[in-house]
């Protein structure tokens, strides 16, 4: 690629991946990387002209406790440095400054004046207090403040408990800002990461997925040649985008198999062989290995451990198909290559627990390891890439648009909306009791906006719980199994509010439930909000 670039150096802060995707959504392209890089690879990083610029990250530790420091080149360039939090802190303390922790510690919304009209922060504020100071609405995380600025810097901003809430050095273009800009609760933080990016660093922005489409499929055929690629259809938005992206560029090389584990949504199976099969003709393989799942998964309750059941099957499955796929077509080299639809937020998680910068939250299946245990090499065309450019990316390639944006769906399926052990019957219930819930979200229009509230929320979808309760019907008594409806809006899927759905919408979902699905007779509505819950149950 002959992009301009940004670097995100990585001190272990769990929305570093949120400055990326700010980055990005400027069109300019950029990595992260571990904040413990040598200077020799920095340099080496910039030796091709097209870096512009570096943003260290924030991190929960505090400098005068650990090691992590930016490593010397970055201020040896000549380009922008912007020092988020953590980040701001390092760079002054390696550049002569001092840091110490706060009697009085910041989380959560604060009001930061802007001071002297820097580059940075020149016309950008949120309000003007009487006495003219322009004011920034932002979100806080620190209990260490910068209490000396190094040689060379002035207050950029501040706040009652923090007097240097921010630093720029302007003759060497080193900025430093104590909140985060990156959260969606900073009001003006796109406005100060863009100025960042594209104004400060110059970075052309012309990172833009419609573009991106030829350089992507030239990438594909030069890395496979004339090998044969198996890939792991799941119907999820990126496998499906990296099957339509791969299939663009090698055509017939490419095999997909579409594994049935009995846990997808209603009719789901049969959509995805309509659309790759019937509309792309593409290769498919579909294995039908709901009853080998389901047999595997049978008295298992413990969530972590059906993850991990389901993780191995497939991959049991993957070499099945894998064997049978070794023998070459006549003039063709056989499989060679396992395409996986890993996108960039999984790199960046599995790079930061390798690292130990950051605490892990999850781990990720599809990085690492399959290719070893199948004799593959590994094609993963959309590692560089966050799940919004994914889903613009398929649009670009002809996917319909209610499969590139419908809801994230989890790897493992139903198994993990299915509290406790997995049965058919409950996943039966379940997959009819979502689709209705679905169906009715994506029926009801908000009238404030004239959307679905199917676009108005992030993700929804229906859990099944492994109780019973009493109910009537008609003159008779029940005693059937409940389901929770979840609904969530969020921009980041790191925090999460419950959405406010209507009570008559609500209500009609229920209805409908109770009536139609023979085996539920009770309805909730889960209003927790994350944190303290989690977006999916288990």
């Amino acid at each position: 690629m002959q992009h301009d670039k940004i670097l995100i150096l990585d001190f272990g802060s769990q929305v570093t991946q949120l400055i990326a995707r700010r980055v990005r959504e400027a069109h300019v392209y950029c990595e992260v990387h571990p904040c413990d890089v040598s200077s020799d690879w920095v340099r080496a990083y910039a030796a091709d002209g097209r870096l512009k610029g570096i943003i260290l990250s924030g991190s929960h530790a505090s400098v005068y406790e650990v090691d992590d420091r930016a490593p010397e080149a970055v201020f040896e360039l000549g380009v922008p440095v912007l020092g988020i939090c953590y980040g701001m802190q390092t760079m002054a303390q390696q550049l002569g400054g001092q840091v110490e922790g706060s009697p009085t510690r910041e989380f959560g919304y604060a009001e930061v004046r802007a001071r002297g009209h820097t580059a940075l922060l020149k016309d950008i504020a949120d309000f003007h207090t009487p006495q003219g100071h322009g004011m920034l609405k932002v979100w806080m995380s620190h209990g260490d403040k910068v209490v000396a600025l190094p040689p060379g810097f002035t207050v950029m901003a501040s706040t009652d408990a923090c007097p240097i809430a921010g630093m720029a050095d302007e003759a060497r273009r080193f900025y430093g800002v104590q909140f985060h800009p990156e959260v969606t609760h900073t009001v003006q933080g796109r406005a100060i990461l863009e100025r960042f990016v594209l104004e400060i660093c110059g970075a052309k922005p012309d990172w833009i997925m419609r573009d991106h489409i030829e350089e992507a499929v030239q990438a594909i055929r030069a890395q496979v040649g004339d090998e044969g690629v198996l890939l792991g259809l799941s119907g999820g938005v990126d496998s499906s985008v990296a099957a339509a992206l791969i299939h663009r560029a090698i055509g017939e090389q490419l095999t997909c198999v579409f594994v049935d584990h009995g846990l997808l949504r209603l009719n789901e199976g049969e959509q995805v062989m309509d659309m790759f099969a019937g509309k792309l003709h593409a290769k498919v393989i579909r294995v039908d290995a709901s009853d080998l799942f389901l047999r595997e998964l049978a008295g298992v309750t413990d969530p972590e451990q059906k993850r991990k059941i389901i993780g191995r099957l497939f991959v049991d499955v993957f070499k099945a198909e894998a064997e049978k796929l070794k023998a070459a077509r006549p003039g063709s080299k056989g499989v060679q290559w396992l395409a996986q639809g890993t996108i960039y937020p999984d790199v960046i998680e599995s790079g930061g627990a390798k690292s130990k910068k950051a605490v892990t939250i999850k781990s990720h299946h599809n990085v690492g390891g399959l290719p070893e245990q199948l004799g593959l090499k590994l094609l993963e065309p959309l590692r560089d890439l966050f799940k919004d450019e994914v889903r613009e990316l398929g649009v670009a390639l002809g996917l319909p648009h209610d499969m590139v944006y419908r809801h994230p769906f989890p790897g493992p399926g139903l198994g993990v909306r299915i509290l406790g052990e997995v049965k058919k019957e409950y996943a039966d219930l379940l997959r009819r009791a979502d689709a209705i819930f679905i169906e009715e979200l994506r029926s009801t229009i908000e009238p404030n906006s004239g959307k679905p509230w199917y676009d108005l929320v992030s993700q929804a979808f229906a859990v099944f719980l492994p109780v019973k309760s009493v109910g009537v019907m008609g003159d008779g008594r029940t005693y059937d199994y409940v389901v929770a409806l979840r609904a969530v809006q969020t921009s980041d899927f790191m925090t999460a509010d419950w959405a406010e759905l209507p009570y008559s919408l609500l209500k009609r979902v229920s209805g409908r439930i109770i009536n139609e699905v023979r085996g539920i007779n009770r309805v909730t509505y889960d209003i927790s909000s994350k944190p303290p819950a989690t977006i999916e149950w288990e």
